[in-house]
């Protein structure tokens, strides 16, 4: 009697656990699933400027990033060079509007992209490509 008990109960345990570890498989899957583009997602992007602006310049900027299609808000730092740009990805893309910038200006610029490795370093739970943890494993074999 009681070994039938022991029996019944790792059985219980062994099927529980199974269907645990499924659902936590097809959370992960539909978690990391690729996803439409939403219309109301905002992206962030970057333009180094190769040589010094001032604040005419920088209003002169404002001003043309402002009347792209697509674009959200502008900030220009003149102190150090730099142009950050909010955009909507469903209606264009940064690439599109820094070759737009650079053709349209007779700026030294380029769009700032960071480094893999960069980006890599930066996620503490080992998304990346290169990491060995556990979690990055696990979510490479359900992707």
């Amino acid at each position: 009697m009681k070994g039938k008990l022991i029996k019944r109960a790792a059985i219980s345990t062994g099927v529980v656990f199974a269907l645990l570890v499924a659902v936590l498989g097809v959370h992960i899957y539909l978690v990391t699933r690729p996803k439409p583009i939403d219309p109301n997602l905002v992206a962030m992007a970057r333009i180094d400027i190769k040589q010094p602006i001032d604040q005419t310049d920088a209003d002169k900027i404002v001003s043309y990033l402002d009347a792209q299609p697509g674009v959200n808000h502008v900030l220009v730092n003149p102190k150090t060079d730099i142009v950050v740009f909010t955009f909507f990805p469903a209606r264009t893309t940064a690439n599109q509007i820094v070759q737009n910038f650079k053709s349209a200006f007779d700026y030294k610029a380029e769009r700032f992209v960071p480094a893999k490795s960069d980006i890599h370093g930066a996620c503490p739970m080992g998304y990346g490509g290169g990491s060995t943890s556990f979690l990055s494993k696990v979510i490479s074999f359900f992707k």
